[in-house]
């Protein structure tokens, strides 16, 4: 009697059991790479929220989150002042102001990349901006500092340090990151709109402006909202061209300070309370992070298809 094909079923058997050990051992090692990842994020929410409770608690939230008094004392925390309110708006301030030219800017670029230019330039285009990503950040606020402060200060006849400044340096941070995820987007869609609009008599501006555009709306808000984090978390280039002052900001060409540049300016005399206070500031900040996160996710889900 041939035993050839009970041997081979018992050797298949084997190699799905090694496969699928293998396969469970691979699934594993994922969930705890993953888990690693989210049980970091928690901590780190955690570790800053306990820092952070202390000035909460002695100052309330009234004091420190809506007043505009910030005099911390060095020598005894307990007797300054802790109200970040006009850090929050100089953060939001040069936000917008820096988003209010890089939306138009980068969303036009990408549809140059995607639409208009020949494959050569737009190869040519999308590399310049990758690089342009790949800046550090100090020598992008050491350029805004060197050449854009002393030209905003002749134009002005202000000292050339503020809002305005920290802005355009933000437009070169936010940019990239605009540019890139708008020409995906555009890429993305489907070639059938482009050829039907034509098809129907449109020009190519009405397809890209009409049908493209409106199509790709929702990616294109997912790109400007992760360009709107990335400006928010920056600080060593803002704090090169802000002029770090404690004063609310009321005109483009005044000084003053972002969530981020204060936390940097003020860490290293900082203790007690006033320490706390710094804390919270960052707790701020991350909930910013996670706001715009949930609002991709919003986004992202209404995307899907039912």
């Amino acid at each position: 009697m041939s035993t050839g094909a009970p041997e081979a079923a018992v050797k298949t058997r084997a190699w799905a059991g090694a496969f699928t050990d293998r396969e469970n051992y691979v699934k594993l090692v994922m969930l705890t790479c993953a888990s690693v990842a989210i049980l970091a994020i928690i901590l780190i929410f955690l570790f800053i929220f306990r820092e952070s409770l202390p000035a909460i608690r002695d100052l309330g939230v009234r004091n420190l989150f809506f007043s505009t008094d910030w005099r911390p004392n060095v020598s005894d925390p307990t007797a300054g002042n802790y109200g970040m309110l006009t850090f929050i708006w100089g953060t939001l301030l040069t936000t917008f102001g820096a988003m209010l030219l890089s939306v138009p800017l980068g969303i036009g670029a990408a549809v140059f990349i995607d639409q208009v230019a020949p494959d050569r330039m737009a190869r040519v285009v999308r590399r310049g901006i990758e690089l342009l990503a790949g800046i550090p950040s100090v020598v992008i606020g050491w350029f805004g500092l060197i050449l854009l402060v002393p030209a905003i200060a002749r134009a002005t006849g202000t000292s050339g340090y503020g809002v305005a400044a920290a802005s355009l340096v933000l437009v070169v941070m936010a940019l990239p990151t605009i540019t890139t995820l708008s020409a995906e987007t555009l890429k993305s869609l489907p070639i059938e709109l482009k050829e039907a609009s034509v098809a129907m008599g449109a020009t190519r501006w009405q397809t890209i402006y009409k049908v493209l555009l409106p199509s790709a709306r929702e990616g294109l808000l997912i790109a400007v909202i992760l360009g709107m984090g990335r400006a928010i978390g920056e600080t060593m280039a803002v704090q090169m061209v802000i002029g770090n002052a404690r004063a609310f900001a009321l005109s483009p060409f005044a000084r003053t300070s972002t969530l981020t540049t204060r936390i940097v300016t003020d860490t290293g005399e900082a203790s007690g309370i006033f320490r706390s206070a710094l804390f919270a500031q960052a707790l701020v900040l991350l909930l910013i992070a996670m706001v715009l996160i949930i609002l991709i996710r919003v986004i992202s889900r209404k995307r899907e298809p039912a």
